[in-house]
């Protein structure tokens, strides 16, 4: 090969490298320049709303759960709506949940709308503003209410822009959250939707998880009444006598002044206290005479293995310990374990004392129901000793009061 050839391949080599090189670059520019632009840091007052904002959901969190089974759709609602109207500085908007009964959107909660209004806006999925937001999974956003057909039956005062957030549970619409801006106020631009999404996406977990435990608690109780049940049938002489603790308990309950938590305990524990007589012999549970110290002995076993069969359920823990003090005496002289005073549950002491008179006033197969002034009688009489004198009196003063009610109609 020439020298001159030997001199000029590799300067042509060069230069085709460099006019690619030079391409490349081009090319990664056109990119980088059509690509998305970095978004601008978050500005001092979005750093603080943000601070609010989670403060906000640690706050309804705490809420939520602390009050698990006690607070409303519509209390709940309300609660978040007052966060997303702090955060965003309005006066004015509603949430609106999803009957799937009705099979439309309800308002549960709202601030500056007429109660009229509230109770007869209903609207279906892919209706109005709210509608179509909750249809979509998306947020929408209107400028000018009164002049946009999307709108619903807007009114005189429908001129500040809206904005319609879903609430959303693993990709599933279960309500809105409505606002309508401030006159002057920050519009809700797209930084704005975005903290409204998370609180309206945390809340909307938190709603979802409190129907979740309403459920359960509906299984519960069901679960409870079956076996309740299933006690009452092998006796006959008890029949219905769960159902009718049941609701006495819960009374007496309330008018002590007890937790909702622990009324829904005691109500389980009156229907359940005799379910361990599912172990107890027939013959034993429906000998017309009295029993002999032995069958007393079987007999006494009950509460025992009533706690045995409950308390391997965790959420019926408190129920079962009730379920195996029931027949224990106030002044120590009870069993299975001879406990005195308040040592013992106050849900025992109450299902004691419900016991005691559904069994005076009912039939039993060694004896006809006694009246109900001797009832009252014996009550009294074992007040302090058998019973818990603040039950008893509470019980018979709402015994009274019921009496009185029925007395017009007795003949």
């Amino acid at each position: 090969m020439p020298d001159s050839a030997l001199f000029w391949l590799p300067l042509a080599l060069c230069a085709g490298l460099l006019l690619v090189l030079i391409l490349v670059l081009r090319r990664l520019y056109a990119l980088e320049s059509a690509g998305p632009k970095s978004p601008p840091p978050i500005a001092p007052e979005g750093w603080s709303k943000l601070d609010e904002l989670l403060s906000m959901l640690l706050s309804l969190q705490e809420h939520g759960v602390s009050h698990s089974g006690a607070v409303s759709r519509e209390e709940f609602g309300r609660a978040v709506l007052d966060c997303a109207c702090r955060l965003m500085k309005c006066d004015r908007g509603s949430v609106m949940m999803w009957e799937e009964r009705e099979g439309c959107l309800r308002i549960v909660a709202a601030r500056s709308v007429s109660q009229d209004r509230a109770q007869k806006l209903f609207l279906r999925a892919g209706e109005g503003v709210a509608g179509k937001a909750f249809a979509s999974g998306q947020p929408m956003f209107i400028a000018d209410p009164a002049a946009d057909p999307r709108y619903v039956a807007p009114t005189a005062g429908d001129v500040e822009p809206f904005v319609s957030i879903p609430l959303m549970v693993k990709g599933k619409p279960i309500g809105v959250l409505n606002l309508h801006a401030k006159q002057d106020a920050e519009p809700f631009s797209d930084y704005n939707v975005k903290f409204l999404g998370i609180l309206a996406g945390e809340s909307a977990v938190m709603l979802h998880n409190m129907d979740l435990f309403d459920s359960l608690q509906t299984f519960y109780l069901e679960m409870v009444q079956t076996l309740a049940r299933a006690v009452d049938s092998k006796d006959a002489y008890t029949h219905e006598h769960s159902d009718r603790a049941r609701v006495k308990a819960r009374k007496v309950a309330l008018e002590m002044g007890l937790p909702d938590q622990m009324v829904r305990y005691v109500e389980y524990a009156a229907l359940l206290h005799d379910i361990g007589k599912i172990g107890i012999d027939e013959a034993i549970l429906l000998k017309p005479g009295k029993l002999t110290p032995e069958e007393y002995e079987q007999m006494k076993k009950h509460p025992i293995i009533g706690h045995q069969i409950l308390a391997p359920v965790k959420y019926l823990g408190p129920v079962a310990q009730m379920v195996l003090y029931h027949q224990e005496w106030f002044d120590g002289r009870g069993y299975p374990e001879g406990l005195k005073g308040e040592e013992i549950p106050l849900g025992s002491r109450i299902v004691a004392v419900l016991d005691a008179w559904d069994a005076m006033t009912s039939d039993r197969p060694y004896r006809k129901a006694l009246g109900r002034d001797i009832a009252v009688g014996e009550l009294k009489k074992g007040a302090g000793s058998q019973f818990d004198p603040r039950v008893v009196e509470t019980f018979l003063r709402l015994e009274s009061a019921e009496w009185s009610l029925e007395a017009p109609g007795e003949d």
